[in-house]
């Protein structure tokens, strides 16, 4: 199979003409004198501190450590660990056999099987000891103070009219030739589809999409929880968990030293389903909502560093609380509690001096199970999901300061739950249901646009967060893995992206802790789990 060239040789008497990296070799000292001194940089030759590229040269550079040798014949390389530069080749072994030679890269022909590079340990990314030579023959020779050394650079082979995989594991090479003015060989893509055909040389960085991201385990808290609420109280960053198995609702502070969550405090709670920190007016108040027994409300004590009770909710209203949100409105602050009961009302609190006191009742009897607050439009609105009926949406009346009943979301019962994200001036809601299909729709105006369906039985969480420019969502089960979902914008719809071992989850909630990203996944019948988001570059 004849070879391609996609360039003009150049022209020089005495070595061979534009060749793609050969082997390198070192000087061997002649009988017991004293090696001569390492020369600098040839002219013909673009050298750093490890690494040389030569074009047509009848001199190698001199200074390359001792490992790196050659007997001058590609058929007997045998103290050498011979690496292959983006051509699918493994590590070459640290002491190779005698005899042993690297496999041909498969994406090249059999004709052509090019020593792309030299290395004894090194990775493949041209760190280490490294020469790459583009023509410097066999008997060339170099020397300094006087003493001629003979220097023999194994045969090269021309790289100019094959393919290699043009992906993130060459983006290096392609920084590595907008920054030197050495000539390259014509050396083309064969993949993938977008680059095939297409020259390396003619690749921008802009080309390579190599950075991807991964949730990984950060920390394991060794109990169970149903609810994570973070908040910041006097510079610190604090979590609120509510831990029904424990009876409590458990205060965790972040350690910036140890990048880590440890206990600060607990909070009496026998059946909590719900431990929500609101700080307002210089003060720390954490509702705590109990399936049994009644609610009541904590002020943190800065005189006695201790969490005293200092209300209780009226337990007519509430009977059995599933879920709680907290929002200021005009100034003032309120909280609203979602009723999962028959007899019971999601009710609206409002913070006065004295504490909170009952505003208004909002939705009675029908077994509300999540409240959500969203600001659309410059309008203020609560959307409460119910077991019984489609989604309410309720709108606040700035003259009676109250919120009016606006319309439903859709036709979807047992919603458990309901979640809002913007993505540039666009608002979307998640549905999360425990039978059947959640649904992804944009809101526009009035009107609900369905965008996706994903199947989702026995989830109880759909989360949407943020971290920095991407967009995720997160969705829950009892019967199978948690996914997590991104969102194509160009598409208008998540795509699956990784799966993550939760135990029937409750919540999850995005976390930003200095320079750690964290998703806190709360699991009823297990471990709580910290997830930290990474950002992988896939080129390095």
């Amino acid at each position: 199979m004849g070879l391609r060239r996609g360039t003009r040789a150049p022209r020089g008497p005495g070595c061979a003409s534009l060749l793609l990296l050969a082997l390198a070799c070192l000087w061997l000292p002649a009988g017991g004198r004293r090696p001569p001194r390492p020369p600098p940089c040839p002219p013909s030759c673009s050298c750093t501190r490890d690494t040389a590229f030569c074009v047509d040269s009848k001199a190698i550079p001199r200074n390359l450590p001792p490992e790196v040798i050659s007997d001058g014949d590609e058929e007997q390389v045998t103290s050498l660990g011979v690496q292959a530069l983006a051509a699918g080749l493994g590590s070459a072994p640290a002491v190779p056999s005698p005899g042993w030679r690297p496999p041909a890269p498969a994406s090249l022909s059999p004709v052509a099987r090019p020593w792309l590079g030299a290395s004894l340990n090194g990775p493949a990314r041209g760190s280490g000891t490294l020469l790459r030579s583009l023509g410097a023959a066999p008997g060339c020779r170099a020397g300094a103070g006087g003493d001629a050394v003979p220097s023999r650079v194994p045969p090269a082979r021309d790289l100019r009219g094959n393919a290699l995989a043009c992906d993130c594991k060459i983006k290096w090479l392609v920084e590595w030739m907008e920054s030197t003015n050495t000539t390259v060989p014509a050396v083309f893509c064969s993949s993938p589809g977008q680059h095939q055909g297409q020259r390396i040389r003619d690749l921008a960085l802009s080309d390579f999409e190599c950075i991807t991201t991964d949730f990984v385990v950060h920390q394991v808290l060794p109990f169970q929880s149903v609810s994570a609420e973070p908040f910041t109280y006097a510079s610190d960053l604090y979590l609120a968990l509510a831990q029904p198995s424990a009876s409590s609702c458990t205060i965790l502070k972040w350690d910036y030293v140890e990048r880590k969550l440890r206990d600060f405090d607990r909070i009496p709670a026998h059946s909590a389903v719900h431990c929500k920190p609101i700080v307002a007016q210089g003060q720390l108040y954490v509702v705590v909502a109990q399936l049994f027994g009644g609610s009541y409300i904590y002020r943190w004590d800065t005189t006695v560093d201790k969490f005293i009770k200092i209300q209780d909710i009226d337990s007519q209203k509430t009977r059995k609380p599933n879920d709680i949100e907290a929002f200021q409105i005009e100034g003032d602050w309120y909280f609203v509690i979602a009723d999962s009961s028959k007899a019971g009302s999601t009710s609206l609190y409002r913070l006065s001096q004295n504490g909170f006191y009952s505003h208004q009742a909002l939705h009675a009897w029908h077994r509300d199970t999540d409240v959500e607050y969203v600001e659309n439009e410059g309008k203020p609105r609560l959307i409460i999901s119910s077991s019984s009926q489609a989604p309410v949406i309720y709108q606040w009346n700035r003259s009676q300061k109250q919120f009016t009943p606006q319309g439903e979301v859709g036709e979807m019962l047992d919603v458990q739950m309901v979640k809002h994200f913007k993505v540039k001036r666009d608002h979307f809601l998640c549905l999360s249901r425990y039978i059947g299909d959640s649904k992804v729709v944009r809101w526009e105006g009035p009107r609900f646009i369905e965008l996706q369906t994903l199947p989702s039985r026995g989830s109880m969480v759909m989360q949407p967060f943020s971290v920095e420019q991407r967009q995720y969502m997160a969705l829950g089960s009892d019967f199978s893995f948690t996914h997590v979902y991104l969102w194509e914008e160009e598409k208008q719809k998540f795509v699956k992206f990784q799966e993550l071992s939760v135990q029937a989850p409750r919540a999850f909630r995005y976390v930003p802790a200095a320079d750690v990203q964290l998703l806190l996944a709360p699991s009823f019948k297990a471990n709580t789990l910290v997830y930290r988001h990474v950002v992988v570059d896939l080129s390095l």
